[in-house]
């Protein structure tokens, strides 16, 4: 039984390190996009981080991506700067690679 248990053992990490990876990179890619959205909106160097810190938490209302899309995309319309959901998505997916490259490249 004891090869039983080690083998549920190591699924049981792997998924855990899976779901952190996975954590890791949702929130890079959010901070990413607040980024981007920060330099559409003009904000000053001083106010980046508070901005990301609101993209961030923006992400833990709902399950999904579309809590970061409605946050972003209101920021851009206060500023006369509507950009479509569909746009954003689309940024938010390409964000993805860069975020995951870069979390990657932490690891080595």
């Amino acid at each position: 039984m004891s090869g039983l248990d080690d083998r549920l053992s190591a699924f049981e990490a792997k998924y855990a390190h899976d779901e952190q990876m996975t954590f890791k990179v949702t929130a890079r890619r959010n901070k990413l996009m607040a980024l981007w959205v920060a330099e559409q909106l003009g904000k000053p160097a001083e106010q980046l981080d508070a901005y990301v810190k609101e993209v961030l938490a923006s992400d833990f209302e709902e399950a999904g991506d579309e809590d970061v899309i409605r946050k972003v995309g209101h920021d851009l319309d206060a500023v006369g700067k509507s950009t479509s959901a569909d746009d954003l998505r689309a940024k938010l997916s390409a964000m993805i690679i860069e975020a995951k490259t870069q979390v990657m490249s932490e690891l080595d």
